[in-house]
Order: C-alpha cells, then sequence, then structure tokens
C-alpha cells in the first residue's frame, strides 16, 4: 500500500526493428505517447491552457538486442523542465537488453498564455524524443 500504483508486463513483437544496410533501427518508445499537438495552431492563445490534473509518469522499456547484434549508437539523455512540467528520458545498455526509461510530469493545472510557446517547445521536445531510435550493428563490425 506504500508503493505508487504500477504494472508490468511482456510482450514479444517480431520485426520491431527496420533494417538500414547490415544495421538496425530500433524506435525505444514501444507504446504510448506523452507528446501532444494541442499546441500546434496559427491562432494565439487567448485562455489559459488547462489540464484535468497533476501528471507524474514513468515508463520504462526494455528491449531484448536480438542475436548477433550489440549496440552502436543511443541517442542522448533529454532533461527538459519548464518548471510547469517536466519530462527527461535516458537510454542505457545492461547486457543484452537496451532499456529506455522516460518521466513525465505536469506540475501545474493552468499554464498562463505568455508561458504558451514554452508549453508549445516541451511537447515539440517530447515528440522528438519519442521518435528517437538506437542503432544495433552486427557483433564484431567494428
Amino acid at each position: 500500500m506504500d508503493l505508487p500504483f504500477g504494472f508490468e508486463y511482456t510482450f514479444v513483437a517480431d520485426n520491431y526493428a527496420r533494417n538500414a544496410g547490415n544495421l538496425l533501427l530500433v524506435r525505444l518508445r514501444v507504446l504510448g505517447s506523452k507528446a501532444k499537438s494541442v499546441m500546434e495552431t496559427k491562432e494565439a492563445r487567448q485562455f489559459p491552457i488547462e489540464f484535468e490534473g497533476p501528471v507524474q509518469d514513468t515508463d520504462t522499456f526494455e528491449i531484448t538486442l536480438p542475436p548477433g547484434y550489440v549496440v552502436d549508437d543511443v541517442p542522448p539523455p533529454v532533461d527538459a523542465d519548464f518548471g510547469f512540467a517536466s519530462y527527461h528520458s535516458k537510454t542505457e545498455t545492461k547486457g543484452s537488453v537496451l532499456s529506455y526509461t522516460r518521466s513525465f510530469e505536469i506540475k501545474d493545472l493552468s499554464v498562463p498564455v505568455d508561458k504558451a510557446a514554452k508549453l508549445k517547445k516541451f511537447y515539440r521536445i517530447i515528440a522528438s524524443d519519442e521518435r528517437n531510435t538506437a542503432v544495433l550493428k552486427p557483433e564484431g563490425n567494428e
């Protein structure tokens, strides 16, 4: 009862990685999206942006490397804290497992109009991170 709510599950997705020559590209965000397009309008905001409630989410995705492949490159960590909201992500290799962790937090339920551009930038940072991929190469190809 003292721990935060959470759930853990496992699934297999055949052919999840994309081929790029002899490399494999693996999208790290397996499920869900935190990015929102609500701020992608041409009209200027006239009213504050209101959220339904505070949010604090952490996701960890662990991807088992296919046999014969090793990690060649991972995206840089993301640290975006705008006061009213924050987003952080990092990718690590633990043996034959690629681990991607991200945290998303909405701290203020209302964002004033003068911070609308910052909120737009915040969601764009998240969208960019969610599109990132890790690069895997055949083992022994240095």
